[in-house]
């Protein structure tokens, strides 16, 4: 691309979520100083010292140890206690991980005492705060792996209101499993529950991850990190509201605001990356819906930015110059407090 391409490609994504969100566009200079990050030499980019932001990760130690297409991964012949020992002492990050490979609440309830071992050993181990995730995953709730007929196919066959219906009753599973397994873990010294991919079943999955934030802080007063699934809440019900907020169609600015109410601590946006645009075009429009959201948070802001979202390419492990100038792009324009 030439420059003036990435310079067109950066104010067409910055008006496009602009235009989506109903917020501010990126000022010219900003948008002039993400010219600069991108056309800058160097293979890697990083801030200036005093700018470093924290690191959480989601399943980031799968990245050394996993080799499949869904978490991406090297396919190191190592366990989870040594990939994060790798993770928090070659490769610096500030938190440790971990959450089962199915990565759903519902599924870790049938395995969480082999997963309160491995959490013990990576606490034995490791001095880093640990995070646990998991997702709500409301699909796996449907028959054969749950109890209940799939909402979509009922809504096909024009079960409109049997379909809404089943889909409340998925709420509070789905956050019953989200509070126990929490606790469980809880129980063997985990610092942090990061529920994951939050809303990726629309706004019932939104609900459900809500309600178990507010009931584990009464509970545990543990600390929670919310990653969303999408910058945009599907309306599968598209009437469920929390707090008198209609939840379906809320972006990260409005869903940062839900997150609060419950007792989030961290909240990660999710933008998701348009395969059909160049990079410039999706680093732009990742920022504008960032800044937006850090401006309204009263709570920090760890924007998720790994394969097909954060405005970096969609690929299993994206490229080191996308990932570190998007990153720094974040850091000084979107002034996120971690990634």
């Amino acid at each position: 691309m030439s420059k003036e391409d990435i310079r067109s490609d950066i104010e067409a994504g910055c008006n496009d979520a602009a235009d989506r969100g109903k917020i501010s566009a990126l000022s010219e200079d900003a948008q002039e100083r993400l010219l600069e990050i991108l056309i800058a030499p160097e293979r890697v980019a990083s801030v200036e010292p005093e700018d470093t932001v924290v690191f959480s990760t989601d399943n980031g130690y799968h990245s050394l140890y996993g080799n499949f297409s869904e978490a991406g991964g090297v396919g190191i012949p190592i366990d989870s206690t040594t990939a994060n020992m790798l993770m928090e002492r070659a490769f610096g990050f500030d938190s440790v991980f971990y959450g089962w490979l199915d990565f759903s609440f519902k599924s870790s309830k049938a395995v969480i005492t082999q997963q309160q071992q491995e959490i013990e050993s990576i606490l034995t181990n490791t001095l880093s705060p640990l995070i646990y995730g998991a997702m709500p995953n409301l699909g796996g709730y449907y028959k054969p792996d749950g109890p209940f007929d799939n909402v979509g196919d009922l809504m096909a066959e024009g079960k409109i209101l049997e379909g809404m219906e089943t889909y409340e009753k998925l709420v509070d599973h789905a956050k019953n499993d989200i509070v126990w397994v929490s606790e469980q873990v809880t129980r063997i010294g985990t610092e942090c529950i990061n529920i994951d991919t939050t809303a990726s079943a629309g706004d019932g999955g939104f609900l459900s991850s809500l309600k178990a934030c507010e009931e584990l802080k009464k509970r545990t007063g543990l600390s929670i990190e919310m990653g969303m699934a999408s910058e945009f809440v599907m309306g599968i019900h598209g009437g469920l509201e929390y707090e008198g907020n209609v939840l379906a169609g809320m972006y990260p600015h409005k869903q940062v605001e839900m997150a609060e109410k419950a007792g989030v601590d961290i909240f990660g946006p999710v933008v998701n990356t348009n395969t059909r645009k160049s990079t410039p075009w999706n680093i732009a429009r990742a920022i504008t819906f960032t800044l937006e959201c850090s401006k309204v948070a009263n709570i920090p802001i760890h924007p998720n930015m790994g394969m097909g979202v954060g405005g970096l390419p969609m690929a299993e492990m994206p490229p080191v110059d996308a990932v570190t100038k998007a990153s720094r792009a974040m850091v000084e324009l979107a002034e996120v407090d971690g990634i």
